[in-house]
């Protein structure tokens, strides 16, 4: 009887834990109904926007996608020996036999004073220095490096070898140079590697007898973006292709405004021939505690006409912002007199003369004379970056007013400040109000529970206002600036389900995008970021695949896409935007579950009928907080399929953690 008893109390037992497991299976699933209006056109979506941020930040140029190999080439950073040491290992300048001393005569070079002077008194070929890179140089086999230097032989006979080597001092490919000119000269060698090293070092050392001047030391590999001589890394720049960004915003960011008004960006320096741009400390340089980068300075080789000509070659709008003659606001605060802001605000002028002036103008011949006779047609320009308070305002005023009167048809960016809300926020939203720029750039750095309740921060917007710029956002993992944040696929749904708002509010939100743009693994600051390399390879994050598909499936206009009869903001996880594009008649569906939650969702399309086969791509992983390495690149990855759309409507599976693009052609 017990045993029966015992027994029957055990089936009870299963059938209600199978009945409770039935359950909490039904609550782990949700049915939706989507309905999407592909008759009716709601709001034109700008053909540009979505784009690039790009900050020298993160050694995103220097180090970056800039491709020189050399650190501190014309040994102007603040310690001039910084990246390079004596070879041999003794310290040369004590050495009785050669000397290696450092001169520095502003006559020589007004804009990079300091050269090497070489006293070979001793023929051996040991004797001379080595640089060690960005941490390392990446170096590929088979690949062919442009090796260069300035020279002045003032006696004797000297010959320059340049050589690469592995960590244990191997050589893995060398050139022999012959200076034979005693006036300053540009040589130039080729040295093809026998071996592919991730952190490489540059041997160049002196053999022969006499006195010789050196300067600009570099090396370049030839493989750069469009094969351009002394030019970008092109793994890099083509990530940036595959985005088909609408816009490259550019140089910054807080590297406009400098620390100091002295160590502001200024454009016009960062013209002429790479040897004479002018060196500067970075503004990161000292910035964070927790990540100190002494070694952090901007050559400017990569400067605004490299801008402009990387904007061009990738489609997108130039969008350069400009200093407004106030250091940044977190560091110095210093300001420049208004009576003084003339100065500022030519800046401003010329740079628009430069980019779109005739070659008979004086900015324009400059662009002409580097190599770009036709203009970059130039259409926005940003006055600060991320300034507040009245001394912004008042300096903004004056820059619009010259701007308009000279070039009315030059779109005007202003900001907001650091902030999306608050006392400063609000100041900026009335003054701005009263200047009228065209767009105004808002920056948001929140955690990814923001971005999902901000999906419908612009759905009540004042039509009437100016026009947003989302121009830096990023959800943080843990913190704004802490070193732990990660590029987790949670931000990046988080993004994804705050961009379906900026999208179905186009008519508001005309330009957005992520910010920063590149990390180096081994030399960040900041974090997150969209991608990030080593001296080798590089990768996307789950943020930038994210970026990517908005961009590559935005469509021209917004449709309406409805759940119950309202807007897809975050009920039950799920967010969505929709869109046609006129060009190619194709009806993009864009959905996201935030949740953990499997949603099968049904969507009827209005005004589409009969069977079509669309494709439908889909981000997704199990683990929410998972995120890509530079040695696992791809484990969140967009996949494609085909789908099957049945009289006009399609099922869709949608896993937890995940973003999907449906597109067709109706």
């Amino acid at each position: 009887m017990n045993d029966l008893k015992g027994g029957f109390s055990k089936t009870i037992l299963f059938v209600i834990s199978i009945f409770l497991f039935s359950c909490s299976k039904k609550t782990d699933q949700a049915n939706f109904e989507i309905e999407v209006d592909t008759q009716n056109l709601v709001h034109e979506i700008q053909p540009n926007m979505y784009g690039v941020f790009f900050e020298d930040i993160n050694s995103a140029a220097d180090g970056g996608i800039y491709a020189e190999l050399v650190k501190n080439r014309s040994f102007e950073f603040e310690d001039p020996w910084m990246g390079w040491k004596h070879l041999p290992e003794a310290e040369t300048r004590f050495n009785t036999q050669n000397e290696l001393t450092l001169v520095s005569d502003v006559q020589n070079n007004p804009t990079n004073k300091r050269f090497l002077r070489i006293d070979k008194r001793k023929d051996e070929d040991t004797f001379g220095l080595q640089n060690e890179g960005f941490s390392g140089m990446g170096i590929k086999k088979s690949g062919k490096y442009d090796f260069s230097f300035f020279a002045k032989l003032n006696s004797g006979k000297i010959e320059v070898k340049a050589s690469l080597v592995d960590s244990l001092g191997n050589s893995i490919g060398s050139t022999v140079l012959q200076v034979n000119s005693n006036t300053w000269t540009k040589y130039e060698g080729v040295i093809e590697a026998n071996e592919t090293v991730k952190n490489a070092k540059l041997n160049v050392t002196f053999k022969g007898l006499g006195k010789l001047d050196v300067d600009f030391i570099s090396l370049f590999p030839q493989d750069t973006w469009k094969g351009r001589k002394g030019g970008l890394r092109k793994d890099l720049v083509q990530l940036l292709a595959d985005m088909k960004p609408g816009f490259v915003r550019f140089p910054g960011g807080c590297i406009v405004e400098g620390r100091t008004l002295d160590e502001r960006y200024q454009w016009k320096k960062t013209l002429g021939n790479p040897e004479n741009r002018e060196t500067l400390i970075n503004r990161w340089n000292i910035e964070f505690k927790h990540r100190p980068a002494p070694d952090y300075f901007q050559t400017f080789g990569l400067g605004f006409y490299e801008y402009f000509q990387l904007s061009e070659d990738l489609n997108a709008e130039p969008l350069p912002i400009l200093s407004c003659g106030l250091a940044c606001q977190f560091n110095t605060s210093e300001t420049v007199p208004m009576e003084e802001l003339d100065l500022y605000i030519d800046d401003a002028l010329d740079l628009i003369e430069f980019a779109n002036g005739s070659i008979t103008s004086k900015w324009g011949k400059i662009r002409s004379e580097m190599g770009h006779p036709e203009p970059f047609n130039l259409k926005y320009i940003g006055v600060g970056n991320e300034q507040w308070g009245n001394e912004y305002f008042e300096r903004y005023a004056e820059f619009s007013k010259a701007i308009r009167a000279k070039y009315p048809e030059i779109k005007i960016v202003s900001g907001t400040g650091p902030s999306d809300s608050g006392e400063l926020f609000d100041m900026a939203e009335k003054a701005l109000i009263d200047l009228k720029p065209d767009i105004v750039d808002e920056h948001y750095y929140k955690d990814p529970k923001w971005f999902l309740g901000n999906a419908t921060r612009y759905d009540n917007y004042d039509r009437n206002r100016y026009k947003i710029f989302a121009g830096e956002y990023a959800a943080q993992s843990v913190a704004t600036v802490s070193p732990d944040n990660k590029n987790n696929l949670e931000c990046a749904l988080a993004e994804a389900a705050f961009m379906t708002g900026l999208e179905r509010n186009a008519d508001v939100v005309y330009l957005a995008s992520y910010a920063p743009l590149f990390a180096h693994v081994d030399r960040w600051q900041w974090t997150p970021d969209l991608i990030w390399f080593d001296n080798l390879s590089s990768f996307g994050t789950a943020n930038y695949y994210v970026q990517k598909l908005f961009s590559e499936f935005k469509g021209t206009h917004t449709l309406n896409i409805k759940m119950n009869g309202e807007n897809i903001t975050g009920q039950n996880g799920i967010y969505a935007s929709s869109s046609l594009d006129k060009k190619t008649n194709e009806v993009i569906v864009k959905l996201v579950n935030a949740g953990d939650h499997t949603a099968d969702i049904s969507i009827n399309f209005k005004g589409v009928s009969g069977n079509k086969t669309g494709e439908i791509t889909s981000l997704s992983n199990e683990d929410k907080l998972a995120y890509n390495t530079i040695t696992k690149p791809e484990l969140i990855v967009p996949v494609e399929k085909k789908i099957d759309l049945t009289e006009g409507g399609a099922k869709i599976v949608m896993e937890p953690n995940s973003f999907k693009v449906l597109r067709f052609k109706n």
